[in-house]
Parts: structure tokens; C-alpha cells; sequence
């Protein structure tokens, strides 16, 4: 595939064309990578090393030597590095553009590569960015818009791209990066499983809308109740089970227009995470808040991803550029609303077998929780990883204290309070 050819510009030189993918071609607005703070040292190597490095792959002592012996020294130097930062590197080096690199470009490479050989992630680090700028380079480049030539799938990538990165960088890596290796699974597995349920679910109760209506919809092994709460699956598998075809719709059409590009970006692990974290803290809150109510649906686990995503889209208004955002924000804030309302009527309605009261809408506020939280904090870092970022620990531990107060309250408060519950399905 043939990409745009960007310019480059080093050390007050501006070189002709090079040919390079749109990972290299970084900022179309001329974005600056972030300041290397003076904390951060770099780690060196004595100058006669390096010299007798770049002698030996400069026999004619011409003082510069290809990108390819470059390429050549690292294999031979045992630097396993990302293809994809390699390529970064050495066109950071190749500031005349002519496939050269002097022995001042050499010596910041071998720099750059000494920090880099820890990080062999998918994700890119500040540290990374940090050691592009020590290179002494600015990128600039075309914006993803104006590819042109691209196929049906690089489309939806680049359109993917442009609908979750708030940054150009990030969308120029990404889109050079994504392979559809492999492809977005996780939520379409989620969404097969809860159709395949309800139509299960459809034809032995002989009924579509409202099934919770019906006397053998909470007699399953999958719906929360509060009577068998000692199952404990029973906090993440009520998933599966939706009060009705409404109820499927509503959440499956924001589980797949919001959960599939977010997976395609950051990953199933990611998202699962978010998603799972949601689904059991709706369940949770709603055994604290609602203790009498069974629960069932998706809501807690979309909730989560829809309202991380908006924040996402929120926090970094000026920099997502997807299409019509204010109005699609605002079509998925009335179809968020929509279900919960519906949710907020279904429970309060006369049930149709009491004393068991209909389902809880409080997972669906369970949902939001993670997602303005967890959720965020994922979303909003594409490029490092999570295990290194101090806010993502703060919030998995209080929510992790959250869930271990749910349990205890579990345990000890239904009985302690009283709380007369519905008789098991």
C-alpha cells in the first residue's frame, strides 16, 4: 500500500519527499511532542564506543553510513525493537531524507535505542515520545484525511481512528499499527451469546416483549435475585438476560456502535475490563441499593463503555474530530436516557407475580460509576500502559474496596436489617 509522502524537517534542514508510513508522518498540525523533563536522563555510552560503532559500518569514512547498516547494527546488536518505533527512529535520524545518517544522528539513535529496548509493547510510552524529542526532531506530516487510494477496511480503520483518538499521532499510529489481528471478538461474542439467550428464552416462554412478565423468566440459572445471591454468578452471568426485546435492542445497538471501535483501539483485555467491571458493580449496587429487586441485561457493563467514551470525547473536545460529534453525543445521551427511563418504569410498575418486585435500574448507575472512573482512565491512555499510570491504581483499589464492602454487605446486612426479601423464583 502506497501512503502519502510526508516531509521532514531536523535541525533546521528541510529535505525532499520520504516515503514512509503515516506512523512516521506524525502531527498534521505541527503538534509538539512533550518536553523532556529534566529529571529524565538518558542513558550514554562512551563516545569511542559509539565511534568505533559507526567506523565499522562506515569503512569508506565518509562519515555517514545507510539506515541500512542501521538496521543491520541493531540486528547484529541484538536490540529487538517494535518494526514500527524502528521505523520512527530511523526516519527521525534521516533528516536530508537521502537513506544517510551521520554520526550525530547515529549517536542519537543508539540513545534513543538503549531506552526503547525495554519497551516492546504494542502501546507507545511517554518515554518513547521523550527519546523522539531527544533525537533533536519535529514530525510533520499530511493528516489521515487526505490518504487517499485506501481500501474498504483501511477506511474503517482511519474512520475507527478518528471516532476514539483525540490525537493525530495516535491516529497515525494506530492506523499504520492495526492488523484486524486479533479482530474485535469480545464484544461481538458478548452480543451473540445475550441474542442467543433471548431467542432461547423467546420460544420456551413463548413471548418477545416483556418477558419478565412471565412466571419462568427469573427461574433461569443466569438472572440476579436477591434470594440467591450465595450464587455467585449469578453477579455477572444476569447479563445474558434482558427484560424484553426493547430492552436487547436498546443496549445491544450501544454495545456494538460504541463497544467495537473501543475494542478495535485498546484492545479486548482493556475493554473486557471495563466492561466486567461494570456488569459487577451493577449487580453489587444493586444488592447495597435495591435490595429486594433481581437484576437482568447488559446496562451495567454498556453504561460503562458508552458514558467512559463520552467523557473521553468530553475531556478532549477540541481534539476528536470524528464527524457531527456534538450531535451523535447527543443522540447517544437520549438513547442512554431512553433505556434508563424505560428501566426506571419497568421497576416501579406493578409486577405482574408479586411480592417479587421487577427488575433494578440501579445497575445501570453502577455502570456509569466505572465508566466516569476506570473507564476514563483506559480510555485516555491509548499509548502507555496501565499498570504505570498512579491514577488507574488509585481508582482499581477503590474499587476494589467497593466490591469487598458490597460482599460484606452481602453477608451480614440482610440479615442484620430484616429485609424481607421475595420468595425464590
Amino acid at each position: 500500500m502506497e501512503k502519502s509522502s510526508p516531509r521532514m524537517t531536523g535541525g533546521g534542514r528541510e529535505g525532499p519527499a520520504l516515503k514512509c508510513s503515516p506512523a512516521v508522518a506524525a502531527n498534521a498540525e505541527g503538534e509538539e511532542i512533550e518536553v523532556l523533563e529534566s529529571s529524565d536522563v538518558l542513558p550514554v555510552a562512551p563516545e569511542d564506543q559509539w565511534k568505533s560503532l559507526f567506523d565499522k559500518y562506515d569503512p569508506e569514512s565518509s562519515g555517514f553510513i545507510s539506515t541500512e547498516r542501521f538496521r543491520d547494527l541493531l540486528a547484529t546488536h541484538g536490540s529487538e525493537l517494535d518494526p514500527h518505533k524502528l521505523e520512527v527512529l530511523l526516519a527521525l535520524a534521516d533528516g536530508n531524507a537521502d537513506g544517510k545518517i551521520c554520526y550525530q544522528d547515529f549517536v542519537n539513535l543508539v540513545r534513543c535505542s538503549h531506552l526503547l529496548a525495554s519497551f516492546m509493547s504494542n502501546k507507545r510510552s511517554n518515554s518513547f515520545r521523550r527519546a523522539i524529542l531527544q533525537g533533536g526532531r519535529q514530525l510533520k506530516g499530511c493528516a489521515l484525511r487526505e490518504e487517499v487510494g485506501l481500501g474498504l477496511s483501511q477506511r474503517l480503520v482511519r474512520h475507527v481512528a478518528y471516532e476514539t483518538l483525540p490525537r493525530e499521532v495516535d491516529r497515525k499510529w494506530y492506523f499504520d499499527s492495526y492488523t484486524y489481528c486479533p479482530p474485535p471478538w469480545l464484544i461481538l461474542a458478548i452480543t451473540i451469546a445475550e441474542v442467543a439467550v433471548f431467542m432461547y428464552y423467546g420460544l420456551q416462554l413463548d413471548r418477545w416483549v416483556l418477558q419478565v412478565s412471565s412466571p419462568s423468566f427469573l427461574k433461569g440459572p443466569l438472572p440476579y435475585h436477591p434470594q440467591l445471591r450465595v450464587q455467585a454468578w449469578r453477579y455477572l452471568s444476569y447479563v445474558f438476560m434482558h427484560a424484553g426485546i426493547e430492552h436487547l435492542s436498546l443496549n445491544m445497538a450501544m454495545q456494538l456502535l460504541v463497544g467495537v471501535p473501543l475494542e478495535m483501539v485498546h484492545g479486548a483485555l482493556r475493554i473486557g475490563l471495563v466492561y466486567v467491571c461494570g456488569v459487577l458493580a451493577g449487580s453489587l449496587a444493586v444488592s447495597v441499593t435495591d435490595m429486594t429487586a433481581p437484576v437482568v441485561g447488559s446496562s451495567g457493563g454498556v453504561y460503562a463503555l458508552v458514558s467512559a467514551h463520552l467523557a473521553n470525547v468530553v475531556m478532549n473536545w477540541s481534539g476528536m474530530k470524528c464527524q457531527f460529534k456534538l450531535f451523535r453525543m447527543a443522540m447517544a445521551l437520549v438513547c442512554m436516557s431512553v433505556e434508563f427511563g424505560r428501566a426506571v418504569w419497568l421497576r416501579f410498575y406493578p409486577p405482574a407475580f408479586p411480592p417479587c418486585p421487577n427488575p433494578s435500574f440501579v445497575a445501570h448507575l453502577g455502570g456509569v460509576a466505572v465508566g466516569l472512573t476506570l473507564g476514563v482512565v483506559v480510555l485516555q491512555n491509548y499509548e502507555q500502559r496501565l499498570q504505570e499510570q498512579s491514577l488507574f491504581w488509585i481508582f482499581f483499589c477503590v474499587y476494589t474496596l467497593f466490591v469487598l464492602c458490597a460482599v460484606f454487605w452481602n453477608v451480614f446486612a440482610y440479615s442484620l436489617l430484616d429485609v424481607r426479601l421475595p420468595p425464590p423464583p
